[in-house]
């Protein structure tokens, strides 16, 4: 059964194949590309996304121009890549979260590779940081395990929608800890959960360091672990919660990925020129001190990371929907 991405393109064949036109890899590209994201304008996401992008138009000749399309969990901004014409000159930038996603929550998802999209490239992993606020008296993970075994369902934590990456790695936690937390979704990225955690309403985030800096850095939070494999060398003094749970590992990642049909030529092209960039000190530095860190892969690897991340969430996942019959 062909994906519903592309039911327009199957009615509109002859259409579609008139308007794309061959692309070389000498010549491409010799028009802005615009790129598709699923985040929204000025989030810390957006905001990275942009210097790796700026980058990208110098090294490969041409403007890269972000198209932010939040909304509907993703699916808003897959539909707009999907039914772009094949041509190498709209490309999509999805989350991790779009290949992850509940069944049912948004239409068309989660994505799959090489069903729906052509993978390109990756860009970044950002591992998640599970912090409680500063009021809460919360000082480390074992801490926070300890007081959750003795009031099971008592403790919230705030994550970035439900079936997100910040939800799922506080089920992962939950599952690994053997503890039972709540959880307290928010739309539109970090700033409205810091809201209620550094004022103590919630005690727990999870989420990407770019999103908590500010609060950490003023004392307003405290880092109890990092779901990173190993310690950061950023992040010296920040544990990883696989020092407590061995081999817990959670994280978010972007990456690039085009509409079926588009040119080998263009693919390759924008994964050189990415390789490129995410080499650059420059560029991977800043990055890295934002908790954003380079991660390039060739097609053929991103396609077998998506497949390995959705079989590492599959059993949270199911476990969560069972749970919720």
């Amino acid at each position: 059964m062909e994906t519903p991405f592309k039911i327009i393109a199957l009615c509109l064949p002859l259409l579609a194949t008139a308007a794309a036109s061959p692309v070389q890899a000498d010549d491409y590209p010799n028009k802005p590309v615009r790129i598709i994201s699923d985040s929204a304008p000025g989030s810390a996401v957006d905001v990275t996304f942009r210097i790796v992008m700026d980058r990208l138009g110098t090294v490969l000749g041409q403007q890269i121009v972000p198209v932010d399309e939040p909304g509907a969990s993703g699916a808003i901004a897959a539909h707009a890549a999907s039914d772009a014409i094949p041509d190498g000159y709209t490309l999509f930038a999805p989350a991790i979260s779009l290949f992850i996603a509940l069944p049912g929550k948004a239409e068309n998802l989660p994505l799959m590779l090489p069903r729906d999209f052509l993978p390109v490239a990756s860009l970044i992993d950002q591992p998640m940081f599970i912090c409680a606020s500063a009021t809460s008296g919360i000082k480390t993970l074992p801490d926070l395990i300890a007081r959750a075994k003795q009031q099971p369902n008592q403790i919230s934590f705030a994550a970035t929608g439900i079936g997100r990456i910040t939800h799922l790695t506080g089920l992962l936690l939950q599952s690994r800890a053997d503890i039972k937390l709540q959880v307290v979704p928010y739309t539109g990225g970090p700033a409205a959960a810091l809201t209620d955690v550094v004022g103590g309403r919630v005690p727990l985030i999870i989420e990407g360091y770019s999103g908590l800096a500010g609060a950490i850095q003023a004392h307003s939070l405290t880092v109890l672990a990092v779901a990173s494999a190993h310690r950061l060398p950023q992040f010296p003094d920040v544990p990883t919660a696989a020092e407590t749970l061995p081999g817990f590992a959670a994280g978010g990642w972007q990456g690039i990925v085009a509409p079926l049909g588009t040119p080998a030529a263009a693919i390759q092209k924008v994964n050189t020129g990415l390789q490129k960039v995410l080499g650059e000190p420059n560029i991977a530095d800043p990055l890295a001190l934002r908790g954003a860190f380079v991660s390039p892969m060739s097609p053929s690897e991103v396609n077998a990371f998506i497949n390995a991340q959705q079989a590492q969430w599959r059993p949270v996942l199911q476990a969560f929907m069972a749970s919720v019959k």
